[in-house]
């Protein structure tokens, strides 16, 4: 019987990186949570424990640390600085990935030193392997809802079945949506998350829905519809329920007023849209 080792990587996960930008009178403040990873020619440390190739991983948190003292600027720029080292300074690694999640903290108007929590976390994903670089953008966590404009109906019953039919309810998810970049020319990457972003809110709230499935797919058609640059889009909506409460008990009606928010479990749509024409990179992008 014989072995051998197949696909391998290693990294350092979840580096918190707070960077305060003092400069006029009013702060920003830039909140990160850094991946890193890297493959590439480590077989020795795995049959034999020679290190010899292995960049420690907290020599990458030191850089992650150290690259943000020139500034980071657009996480997805930062993120591409990182991996290009990675890759471009270590003969025995052939690929990194960096992912990079920004928790948003909006500024309070009565001072230039306060701030509060934003919705929604934008992130970032690059892959480069030494010749070409693969980079998504995307926002996770980004909670929406829609009160009304939105029914499910016509779909199969067996004896299991107890959900009825309705033609207006609330329809709410948290979206989780990553884009990937076509590569092609330079990209002003703050102004094409913001409009990704606020294509997808108009989406959300443009489309009459008569399935998640077919909001999922609108969403994704505004997101790539606005920009050339983009490839394909992948999304993850969970269905957060608001069921009717039953208020017969207590001899009062319920007229779509009082609802029930459910935890779980809950419906998962995921799904992916992407130009008819865009090549396919061969890896696993989000």
């Amino acid at each position: 019987m014989t072995f051998e080792l197949g696909d391998n990587q290693y990294g350092k996960a979840e580096t918190r990186l707070v960077r305060v930008d003092r400069g006029g009178e009013r702060h920003r403040v830039t909140d990160l949570n850094v991946t890193t990873t890297l493959a590439g020619d480590l077989t020795a440390t795995h049959l034999t424990g020679d290190n010899a190739g292995v960049l420690p991983t907290d020599t990458q948190k030191n850089t992650v640390y150290a690259f943000a003292r020139d500034g980071v600027g657009e996480i997805e720029a930062f993120a591409l600085r990182l991996a290009k080292h990675f890759v471009d300074r270590n003969a025995q690694i052939h690929r990194a990935r960096v992912k990079v999640e920004q928790y948003g903290w909006e500024p309070i108007p009565a001072t230039g030193h306060s701030f509060s929590r934003a919705a929604g976390t934008r992130t970032a994903s690059v892959t480069y392997d030494g010749t070409t670089a693969w980079v998504v953008s995307g926002v996770q966590d980004l909670t929406v809802m829609n009160t009304t404009g939105s029914e499910f109906h016509g779909f199969p019953r067996d004896r299991y079945t107890t959900l009825q039919e309705t033609s207006d309810r609330i329809l709410a998810t948290a979206v989780t949506a990553h884009w990937r970049h076509s590569g092609s020319g330079r990209v002003d990457w703050g102004p094409s998350f913001t409009g990704a972003r606020d294509r997808l809110l108009t989406a959300f709230a443009a489309t009459y829905s008569l399935s998640l499935q077919q909001t999922l797919y609108s969403m994704g058609q505004h997101v790539l519809s606005g920009d050339e640059g983009l490839a394909e889009v992948r999304l993850s909506l969970p269905n957060k329920h608001h069921f009717l409460v039953d208020l017969e008990p207590f001899g009062l009606d319920n007229p779509n007023e009082v609802y029930f928010a459910a935890d779980r479990p809950y419906g998962l749509i995921e799904g992916t849209v992407k130009r008819s024409e865009a090549p396919d990179p061969g890896l696993a992008w989000w």
